[in-house]
């Protein structure tokens, strides 16, 4: 039986503002995170303090935002009005206070709810908050949101405005880093949303004088896009789109300024209204889907007082532009028909081009439709005792508080694969088992991932067939050893995501996962090390001689050891894609053994011998030299 607890009025506890940000940091910034996903909480954390500084541009105060991050620290300063200063402290540690909620001063803001500097405030060791307003400043320092310093207001020669540092707390951000990638994205979209703003990061200057334009530009390989891209802007709504080579849609959609990037009304409006007025210009009832096949498109849209399902604010639920204007699906609809139709009748060279790559894509998508059906009906019956696919409990694509941690790991072989088993979260984490090395299907049609049945079933496993909306698992991770075979199916699989799915690591759902080389041990400790340097320090710190293991594969991990690997310490590369030129990628990588290949591996190969590592060819001997097809 049960024990009974008391409960009483000693039973009720209330927490102060920091105490309940830090007791439940995921409903004010969504998961948390190591810094190796784009949407961890430490880039949530540097996004909540630029947006403060970008609404004061919109306000049309100060055209300059200087960005500096350095280790594990984070520096922010705009040239706004500055917060008053009789207000500083209360602005960044007093809930629901702010200047965004009078809707006149900020109508169309994204911070309007009064928490995120409050909450990166007792998310940091250490937030020091300064304003610079008519020749005076003032300065409050806090330690996880308790003020442990506050100067009186004195003079000072600096131009308005704000300043900010900050350093994540790592007892909440466990070994968190910072991806420069991931900021650098950050930022890009940023300027690409605010003509005329000037950001700093790191000394580098970012600018857009285009807007979205220069986004699909930046983010679209010119050499595969079918026409010119269409730009067109609006009072507060702006799209860029084109269509291109690569399979399934792309879409980058904004609100008010912030990412969206699990879409929401407005990207829904937007897919509904590009088909139905490209329908009407052409006069013929085109399958959606072929409409939409290979577009890329830009989405921005300006909201009063929008609502999002979420603190993090990645997805729009919002139904209406205003509490008194017409709906989202209304606005965008009226908008995309109107001038995406005139653009379409004004240029004919772009319009044909146009036709001509939804014809193509019908055509593609009748030649594989019965090999499609018959895969399908295949993986139908495959999925109700797959033994390739080890399910978990939590899909990405359901309302569950858990689904930002479902994973999918795709492991070589089955003994690597039973180790993750059976050390696995049941409830978030599923395990893909694949047979052997993949096939490279660069160069391939999409034909193949019907054919290829290890193909077919991840496809299915994912979800992921007509899109990302419906996938099943936010983290998809590649875990294979760490040697030639295993690099070489890690490059297999990302040639296939690369190849079909794009969107998909564009998206940054897809990693590497990490797993130790080495354990260290002795009678008192264990360490497990991911590189020669952390075993050096391990046997170092242990000294007397301690034992040493070098996992060869991941199935020489027991599953119990593998539990510490895969939790709340799991180390992750992400893929990260620094070039908009999948297909000049994938030809360098897996196409046939080109020359310029050739030579980087000759100036690249070493030979590690007793500690000494030589270049045994150099790039003279290219002509006697023969290396394999793929790499």
């Amino acid at each position: 039986m049960a024990e009974t607890v008391e409960y009483s009025d000693d039973s009720i506890r209330s927490l102060d503002w920091k105490e309940h940000i830090r007791l439940r940091p995921g409903m004010y910034i969504g998961k948390l995170g190591d810094g190796s996903a784009y949407d961890d909480g430490v880039y949530v954390l540097l996004k909540e303090i630029i947006d403060n500084s970008i609404d004061e541009f919109v306000m049309g105060a100060g055209k300059t935002i200087e960005v500096t991050m350095s280790d594990h620290k984070v520096a922010v300063r705009d040239y706004g009005r500055g917060i008053p200063l009789g207000k500083v402290i209360d602005c960044v540690s007093k809930i629901n206070t702010g200047g965004k909620y009078d809707s006149k001063a900020f109508q169309k803001s994204v911070g309007l709810n009064g928490v995120g500097t409050k909450a990166v405030n007792a998310l940091s060791n250490s937030f020091i908050v300064q304003s610079y307003r008519d020749g005076r400043t003032k300065i409050a320092e806090f330690e996880k949101g308790e003020l442990i310093r506050e100067e009186p207001e004195k003079e000072t020669s600096q131009r308005n405005g704000t300043a900010i540092n900050f350093i994540p707390d790592d007892t909440i951000f466990r070994h968190y880093r910072f991806i420069p990638e991931f900021v650098d994205s950050m930022i890009w979209n940023y300027v690409f949303l605010n003509s005329g703003l000037t950001l700093n990061f790191n000394g580098q200057k970012y600018f857009s004088e285009r807007g979205l334009y220069d986004l699909l530009t930046r983010n679209t390989d010119a050499e595969t896009i079918r026409y010119p891209i269409i730009h067109l802007k609006g009072d507060d709504i702006e799209i860029a789109m084109t269509h291109g080579q690569q399979y399934g849609e792309e879409y980058y959609s904004f609100v008010n300024g912030q990412n969206t990037t699990q879409g929401g009304t407005h990207q829904a409006a937007f897919r509904e209204a590009v088909v139905k007025t490209i329908r009407e210009f052409y006069k013929k009832e085109f399958d959606a889907s072929d409409v939409r096949a290979s577009i890329v498109a830009a989405v921005a849209i300006k909201v009063q007082e929008p609502v999002f399902e979420s603190q993090t604010k990645t997805k729009l639920g919002s139904q209406n532009i205003g509490p008194e204007g017409p709906s989202v699906r209304g606005f965008i609809n009226d908008f995309v028909k109107k001038e995406l139709d005139n653009y379409l009748h004004k240029n004919p060279a772009v319009a044909d081009a146009m036709l001509k790559r939804i014809m193509q894509s019908e055509r593609e998508r009748k030649d594989i439709a019965g090999i499609k059906k018959l895969a399908n009906e295949r993986a139908k019956k495959a999925s109700l005792h797959n033994r390739k696919l080890r399910d978990c409990k939590v899909h990405f694509d359901e309302t569950h508080e858990r689904k930002q941690d479902t994973t999918l790991f795709i492991t070589e072989g089955d003994s690597a694969s039973g180790s993750i088993t059976k050390s696995r979260d049941v409830m978030t984490q599923a395990v893909f088992s694949l047979k052997g090395k993949p096939l490279n299907c660069y160069g391939l049609t999409k034909k193949v991932v019907y054919e290829n049945e290890e193909f077919n079933l991840l496809q299915h496993a994912l979800n992921i067939e007509d899109g990302l909306d419906e996938l099943r698992y936010n983290n998809i991770v590649i875990a294979t050893d760490a040697d030639v075979d295993g690099m070489h199916i890690r490059l297999l699989l990302m040639t296939f995501f690369l190849q079909f799915f794009p969107d998909l690591v564009k998206a940054g759902h897809v990693f590497i996962l990490q797993t130790p080389l080495f354990r260290v041990r002795n009678k008192k400790e264990t360490i497990y090390c991911y590189s020669d340097e952390e075993r050096r320090n391990a046997i170092a710190k242990l000294g007397n001689k301690p034992e040493i293991t070098r996992f060869k594969g991941l199935g020489e991990i027991s599953p119990d050891e593998f539990g510490l690997f895969i939790g709340k310490d799991i180390r992750l590369d992400p893929v990260i894609l620094k070039d908009a030129n999948i297909k000049g990628l994938l030809e360098y990588f897996m196409g046939k053994n080109t020359p310029a290949r050739q030579l980087h591996i000759i100036n690249n190969l070493r030979v590690e011998k007793d500690d000494e590592t030589i270049n045994p060819l150099v790039a003279e001997d290219i002509e006697s030299v023969e290396l394999p097809v793929a790499v």
